[in-house]
């Protein structure tokens, strides 16, 4: 097929628009805070063999991820018209249990043996049971974190499969609101198929696929063009987390990236065993992260599809930290290492043009969980439960010329921070304190933006896991700056306070109050230079 310059451009701005409107979709009828509030989901299209064509500007942790899900769903499920698929298993495309993926085939015609397209939605859910509301424990096994969900049907033929959506229901402690963000996702996909049978009726069957082909393949030529600028070479760059939340000790992780020609290897060999705690990475998000990190190099306004992956060879150990195997646990490995992955990758990249790369960002999620029951009673006067998670922002790192932003998430987490007025209003929570975190990020020539303080007091008694890290070690700084400030979590009770681990699960009382106080952004270059 014959690629025209203009229709290219309709092209890639239509699958974008899809894309987005999946994600627009979920924003306005999702009912939990963690959707409408937080924007903690993602959306994507993808072509017949489940790669992506084109995805919203959403999470980078789930949208690298995603594919594998994908890609489990058809290879587990016959798919039919007006079917859906459900999963969040973490070992089969997942990242980890509260994020539940739908994945959707798209036929043209209802005689077509198989789909044209697939679409595909995932979001955080605040509750999939588990041993602790929010399902983000301090776990030692998968089967702690909550419900496992293989690639099943959701929807045949248009209509839920009532005893899948009972079982998912029946196993969280919010069952309204986890129905309410399911039908949502159902909603995204179903917006995205009527817009793609749109475009195939407008503009042809033949055009819109060869079209799809040729966004993955001028993105492949784009991330090779950018891959062949970096000296041929070997880089290695190791960081650690600072533990797994039961054992005090460092879990390294190294990088060693060869770049030969418009080719490179990000391999991990050396990095730690997979651990007893929960911040064990699947290899799906390790492969995100690297992904991530190279669409980083490209300037030019691509679409962040398969293309990306061709030029990159990952190899990441089965059992090691980031390629854990069943049935460790890996709630923290989604939001925490990835976020350290991300450090080296970008570290090691930084070996090879220091002068493009940026210092570390906070390098953490700041992840909290809350849990309990409400103060707000049903028609049978029983407490209503309540299951809230969120991730907060921090300083990202200074580049060449530019100081880092202060109070944003950054690298593998792109949600909004969550508004006081909203955590107020759906939680038993009073937000005392909402600041920056003035003098955070490291000094240098361009400084590392701030971290925030956020600071939370219970107002009734109330479950609280933490599972954040930069705690004890910090986000480094680049070409001589100096690294941002490790954060800190802290527990004010009886006008007393306690420093508290990076990672731990504990029952709060009404009146106590907990303070995280996030880490800002390394430095970049020498201060006076």
């Amino acid at each position: 097929m014959r690629v025209h310059p203009v229709e290219f451009e309709v092209f890639k701005n239509l699958y974008l628009a899809i894309a987005e409107e999946m994600g627009v979709t979920l924003c306005r009828t999702g009912f939990s805070p963690n959707i409408k509030e937080r924007l903690d989901y993602s959306c994507a299209v993808y072509d017949a063999d489940g790669e992506t064509i084109a995805q919203g500007d959403h999470m980078p942790v789930h949208l690298g991820a995603m594919p594998l899900s994908v890609r489990a769903a058809i290879d587990s499920v016959n798919m039919r018209p007006g079917d859906i698929v459900v999963l969040n298993d973490p070992f089969q495309g997942g990242t980890h249990l509260p994020d539940i993926t739908l994945v959707s085939p798209v036929f043209i015609n209802a005689k077509d043996k198989a789909p044209t397209f697939y679409v595909a939605n995932r979001a955080h859910h605040s509750d999939v049971g588990g041993m602790s509301p929010g399902s983000m424990p301090v776990a030692r096994e998968i089967y702690q974190e909550g419900l496992i969900i293989p690639p099943i049907l959701l929807a045949r033929g248009g209509e839920i499969v009532k005893d899948v959506w009972s079982l998912i229901l029946s196993n969280v402690r919010t069952p309204d609101e986890r129905e309410g963000d399911l039908s949502a996702q159902i909603a995204a996909n179903r917006v995205a198929e009527r817009r793609l049978l749109e475009v195939v009726r407008k503009y042809g069957k033949a055009r819109a696929v060869g079209y799809a082909r040729a966004l993955q393949d001028y993105t492949e030529r784009v991330v090779r063009a950018a891959i062949a600028t970096i000296p041929d070479g070997v880089y290695t760059f190791t960081d650690a987390l600072d533990n797994d939340g039961f054992r005090d000790a460092p879990v390294p992780i190294t990088a060693k990236l060869t770049i030969k020609g418009a080719h490179a290897t990000i391999d991990f060999t050396g990095s730690a065993p997979q651990v007893e705690g929960s911040v064990n990475a699947n290899f799906a998000i390790t492969l995100s992260a690297c992904l991530y990190a190279f669409r980083c190099l490209v300037e030019e306004d691509v679409l962040y599809n398969a293309g990306v992956a061709r030029p990159l060879t990952v190899i990441a150990p089965a059992g090691s930290i980031v390629n854990a195997q069943r049935p460790s646990a890996v709630a923290g490995g989604n939001v925490e290492t990835s976020q350290r992955i991300t450090d080296v990758v970008l570290g090691a990249l930084g070996r090879a043009l220091p002068e493009r790369l940026p210092a570390a960002s906070q390098g953490t999620m700041n992840n909290i969980t809350l849990g309990g029951a409400s103060l707000r009673v049903d028609a049978h006067g029983r407490a209503v439960p309540f299951a809230y998670y969120e991730t907060m922002a921090g300083g990202m790192g200074g580049r060449k010329g530019l100081d880092g932003l202060s109070g944003v998430h950054t690298h593998m987490s792109n949600t909004r921070n969550t508004p006081v007025e909203a955590i107020e209003h759906y939680l038993p929570v009073r937000i005392t304190q909402y600041s920056l975190r003035k003098h955070s990020g490291g000094a240098g020539a361009s400084r590392g933006g701030d971290g925030i303080v956020r600071e939370y007091e219970m107002l009734t008694d109330t479950s609280v896991t933490l599972l954040s890290d930069r705690r004890e070690g910090a986000p480094y700084g680049a070409e001589g700056g100096e690294p941002g400030q490790s954060g800190r979590n802290t527990l004010i009770r009886d006008g007393k306070s306690q420093r508290l681990p990076g990672k731990v699960q504990m029952a709060l009382k009404a009146g106590d109050r907990l303070r995280i106080e996030t880490p800002g952004g390394g430095g970049y270059g020498k201060r006076g230079k």
